[in-house]
């Protein structure tokens, strides 16, 4: 695989093997590995960060090297590994990786591994799970050229180090960018509309499609007011204010925001397979939910594709039109592009940017 940031793998592998930099690619299955999880890089905010699997390397690779057994005589077998809770402290420190969950130390990374190479015997990452010790394998870092055996640990870290500092890049300007509009007036509002819709296309990392989505619904409901209380005489005049419940992609039941004071339900998706959604459904144990899809498909062609597809699957319609009922509603991308057009004419596009420059600081752990 080749791609923008495979020049920089190779320039990195030149600079420590001149003269076996190609053969070292072709040999090491760990580079293959990172060369792809780090397409993404040059591809700007847009794409998908890949931080937790190769962090889950970085910081093995790096207690290796930190005790010694790069640089000498020792044997890594004797090593009593690297202690869980010190190597997760530290890829919760390493950039973007503040709320980083522990999944791809303890499974995760070499399950993918093993997908993209199936033949291989050895595994990155070996573990203990008596003894919560972990260590990486030296299988892995040892490479055999025709001129002897090289350890390509040195080589792992400053790749794992350049994409981060190309993806801290992408991030500093989209940062930027976003900064610099939510600086303009209601009179440049089409250089705003311009970056909304650039950030709802399909190639679009999914957690800027969930801030980009919270920031224009929040800004959609303020403007609506609700009427309640426990006696006719005795209402309550509240604003609907709608809150995003934890970072995208988190364990949270399948709540993305919640609105108060209704206790409106929201779920942000990519996916049009009607399992998930009824998955999300069957978690809240069938309580309304709407679905905010990054689609371009119709509203109604939604619905039907949900519909029949659940159909076909459990053939009996009472069960699934239980389900199409806990559907409250379905906002695509182009729902989202008319309330945007909406909050633009009623001059709420700084309100808009600046709560995108406020999430993508903390999505990002942007300090």
């Amino acid at each position: 695989m080749e791609h923008k940031f495979t020049p920089k793998i190779r320039e990195i592998l030149t600079r420590h093997y001149p003269k076996n930099a190609d053969e070292v690619f072709e040999k090491s299955h760990l580079i293959q590995y990172l060369n792809k999880k780090t397409k993404s890089a040059s591809r700007g905010s847009k794409a998908r960060g890949s931080f937790a699997n190769l962090y889950a390397i970085y910081v093995l690779v790096e207690d290796y090297i930190n005790k010694g057994y790069l640089d000498s005589e020792n044997d890594y077998s004797d090593s009593e590994g690297a202690v869980y809770t010190e190597i997760f402290t530290r890829m919760r420190q390493l950039p973007f990786a503040k709320k980083l969950q522990n999944h791809a130390l303890n499974s995760r990374m070499n399950e993918e591994f093993r997908k993209f190479f199936p033949d291989v015997s050895h595994l990155p990452i070996i573990r203990d799970l008596k003894t919560k010790r972990y260590w990486i394998n030296q299988n892995i870092l040892n490479i055999g050229l025709k001129e002897g055996v090289v350890n390509i640990s040195n080589t792992v870290i400053d790749i794992v180090n350049a994409y981060v500092e190309a993806k801290r890049s992408a991030f500093d300007n989209f940062i930027s960018y976003t900064t610099k509009l939510a600086q303009i007036s209601v009179d440049e509002a089409e250089k705003a509309i311009a970056f909304i819709n650039q950030q709802i296309q399909p190639n679009v990392d999914a957690r800027i499609f969930e801030i980009v989505s919270y920031a224009i619904l929040k800004s959609h409901y303020f403007d609506k007011v609700i009427y309640w209380g426990w006696e006719p005489e005795e209402l309550n005049q509240d604003k609907l204010i709608l809150y995003k419940t934890g970072r995208t992609n988190a364990n949270d039941g399948g709540i993305d925001f919640v609105m108060k004071p209704l206790g409106r339900f929201f779920q942000v998706t990519e996916t049009l397979d009607f399992n998930k959604y009824f998955l999300d459904i069957d978690k809240i144990q069938r309580y309304p939910i709407t679905f905010v899809i990054k689609t371009e498909m119709d509203e109604d062609e939604i619905y039907r594709h949900m519909e029949e597809n659940a159909v076909a699957t459990y053939s009996i319609k009472a069960v699934v039109k239980r389900y199409m009922e806990s559907i409250e509603e379905i906002i695509n991308t182009q729902k989202l592009r008319q309330i945007f057009e909406e909050q633009v004419r009623l001059g709420k596009v700084k309100n808009i940017m600046d709560e995108i420059v406020i999430q993508s600081r903390v999505e990002f752990n942007y300090e």
